[in-house]
């Protein structure tokens, strides 16, 4: 029997990336192509959505010619993407708004809109809180651009506008996977429908809801024209896929409970998994998502761009008014003068919300280094940005232990670029009291995504066990009780410093 492949594609922020699957696990091919964020304001963080679908077929057309595959033995495609933007759609399926970003924060007046009127049952209906996601943006369309939202049949997210497109699909095959709705802001998640009383509240039609449809269910099948662009056979079924968190915490092997995972990506994401929906409702910080898996919950939360930290930090202030003749700092070397110092309760504090905290939602809060003194040096300050992600989970892993008191956590895995840190790893051991683990030869969020296309075409009969033999773990990194004590101490101040910010910032 010859052997099928698998191909999942993951629309993130910096870019898309594809890969090629063997039956077995075995990754082909892969191929990457980086994002062109549009702003076209200080608050905007846009996407071009033909930009993003032409992506996905360079890199899927890529991925052929690298493999040398025949594009006949592709048994099915799935996609993911960023999980907390929009696009508007019309009736023909094509997008009459740009990419409203995650990173976007233009909403932010609907945010406190749909708090003030809802908040409560939005999070015990939806599992999540409003925040920077589809609500407050459906509203901020509606409201600052109603020409344009008086056209717009459904609002969908990259991947399933990038699928809708490849399969041919129009405005009333609109579709959501059931993995997105709980930042939706109008879904009752425990019976993946779209709330009537909600929508209601807020003058949102519930026509305007696309169809929510299974992970693992079939969409549609590649059209020839867009064949033809992807290099693929007409007719290559294609899943509906999952967000892009969910796809990377398949891809750590996150499909039992009692598994954390860190995605130590553009966004800073934590999750564990769990067999029951528990919303957050006293700290109003974990959103509580389905995981691509039946049956199966992800509480987790995220930083906004916390990935992002470092990047800036290397730009803007390791390698800031160097000679050009002078090679830039990399990240190797940032790590290597982070470790060089043994950590002190006096060492400075970094508040990583730059742009703002998302969970829970403190749109206004901003970052900060605190408890600067003269003698701290360069390399004591990107040890500060690394902690500060690592005690943003301290209080995540705090409010998930006080909800789900009989889950028993045994180590968090890990992906994305930041895995490669070793000094980034060890912090969040210690700050978190947990094991770190790091995935084998590691593709990402498309690993999960071929897993779930052949669980959809029926390659995989359990997803669980598919997973278990695909994934392998790698080097894990146990915590210093010692720091962990003195890491504890600095999560409450840390917690104190967030307050008192934004109260300051709120006034």
């Amino acid at each position: 029997m010859t052997d099928k492949h698998l191909i999942g594609v993951d629309l993130g922020t910096q870019g898309t990336k594809a890969v090629i699957f063997s039956q077995s696990g075995q990754s082909l091919a892969h191929q990457f192509k980086a994002s062109k964020l549009n702003r076209p304001d200080p608050a905007a963080v846009e996407e071009d959505p033909e930009y993003q679908l032409n992506s996905v077929c360079e890199t899927i057309h890529a991925c052929i010619l690298e493999s040398g595959i025949d594009s006949k033995s592709v048994a099915a495609v799935a996609l993911c993407g960023q999980m907390a933007g929009i696009i508007g759609v019309n009736r023909d399926g094509r997008h009459v708004t740009p990419y409203d970003s995650w990173l976007d924060t233009r909403c932010a007046p609907y945010i406190e809109k749909m708090k003030l009127v809802a908040g409560d049952d939005i999070l015990s209906r939806t599992g999540c809180f409003p925040s920077f996601n589809h609500g407050p943006k459906i509203l901020w369309w509606q409201s600052e651009h109603n020409d344009i939202y008086r056209q717009i049949k459904a609002f969908v997210q990259p991947a399933g506008y990038a699928v809708m497109r490849l399969c041919g699909l129009g405005g009333q095959a609109a579709f959501i996977d059931k993995s997105y709705l709980h930042f939706s802001g109008f879904a009752d998640n425990q019976n993946n429908i779209w709330d009537a009383e909600l929508c209601r509240r807020f003058g949102v039609a519930i026509e305007k809801m696309p169809q929510i449809v299974d992970s693992r269910s079939i969409v549609g099948e590649i059209t020839a024209a867009m064949a033809s662009k992807c290099g693929l056979s007409p007719g290559t079924p294609v899943a509906a896929g999952c967000g892009d968190t969910v796809a990377s915490f398949m891809a750590c092997g996150a499909t039992r409970p009692g598994i954390c995972v860190d995605v130590a990506g553009t966004a800073s994401v934590f999750a564990a998994t769990t067999t029951g929906f528990q919303p957050d409702q006293a700290e109003k910080t974990l959103g509580c998502g389905q995981a691509a898996i039946a049956g199966l919950w992800h509480p987790y939360a995220y930083i906004n761009g916390g990935g992002m930290n470092l990047e800036w930090f290397r730009k803007e202030i390791a390698n800031r008014g160097a000679a050009a003749s002078d090679a830039p700092l990399s990240f190797k070397a940032l790590d290597s003068l982070a470790g060089a110092s043994i950590p002190d309760a006096t060492d400075p504090m970094f508040i990583p919300h730059l742009g703002g905290r998302v969970c829970p939602s403190q749109p206004r809060l901003r970052g900060a280094w605190i408890g600067l003194e003269w003698r701290h040096t360069l390399g004591q300050l990107f040890r500060a940005t690394l902690e500060g992600v690592a005690l943003e989970y301290g209080l995540y892993m705090q409010i998930l232990n006080n909800l789900y008191t009989d889950l028993t956590i045994s180590e968090i895995r890990i992906t994305g670029g930041g895995e490669k840190s070793r000094i980034w790893n060890q912090i969040k051991a210690d700050v978190l009291g947990i094991p770190v683990v790091q995935i084998e030869a590691s593709e990402g969020a498309p690993t999960g995504l071929a897993l779930l296309a052949g669980h959809a075409v029926g390659i995989f009969e359990d997803l669980d066990k598919a997973a278990r033999q695909w994934i392998k773990t790698s080097r894990k990194t146990t915590p210093d009780r010692q720091q962990y004590q003195l890491y504890q101490e600095r999560m409450r101040r840390y917690r104190a410093y967030i307050q008192a910010i934004n109260t300051v910032n709120e006034i």
